[in-house]
């Protein structure tokens, strides 16, 4: 049986996918709670599937999908109006309600290699990407006298609130100022 890795912010949440997982057999599950445990985990263990909330504490699971390794594939279980957020079609969607059937013909669906294996399909961060979140962090930085952490979270938290992309916010902040 393959190992998951499964991540809500409630651990009610955690712990009931989980179980329904393993009780129907479809994965062994390993619980996280943040996303920084998810890329970790998911990195130093190989691992090939996450599930997970719409958000976790520290990440939006749009925004996480793109950090995570190019064999790792995600399911967001979430409302409707969440899913419809999303930034990429290569995530699988789960909206709820839903039933255990459903859940682990998801999960299956998802360990069958429902994700593309050409990591050159996969839209990444570039390094003009990664470079306009820097800036933008700076000018956070710089205007509202936040750490670097705390202006990382504060786009992180204007993404979710907005439903942009971190890069597509850092642009429009950032050429705000010019």
């Amino acid at each position: 049986m393959e190992r998951v890795l499964v991540a809500f912010e409630d651990p009610g949440n955690t712990r009931r996918i989980s179980e329904v997982l393993e009780s129907e057999g479809a994965a062994r599950c390993l619980r996280c709670r943040s996303a920084d445990q998810v890329k970790r985990l998911a990195y130093k263990q190989g691992l090939r599937a996450v599930i997970c909330g719409f958000k976790l504490a520290d990440q939006p699971a749009g925004e996480l999908f793109f950090d995570l390794p190019d064999r790792c594939g995600m399911l967001v279980v979430a409302r409707r109006s969440q899913l419809e957020m999303l930034p990429s079609a290569d995530i699988l969607r789960l909206p709820i309600p839903f039933t255990r059937r459903e859940l682990t013909d998801a999960v299956e669906f998802l360990l069958d290699g429902y994700r593309r294996t050409e990591p050159s399909l996969r839209p990444r961060r570039g390094p003009e990407e990664k470079a306009l979140v820097e800036a933008a962090k700076g000018l956070l930085m710089a205007r509202e006298g936040l750490t670097e952490e705390e202006a990382h979270r504060a786009l992180q938290q204007r993404s979710m609130e907005s439903g942009l992309r971190m890069e597509t916010l850092a642009r429009q902040l950032t050429q705000q100022t010019k």
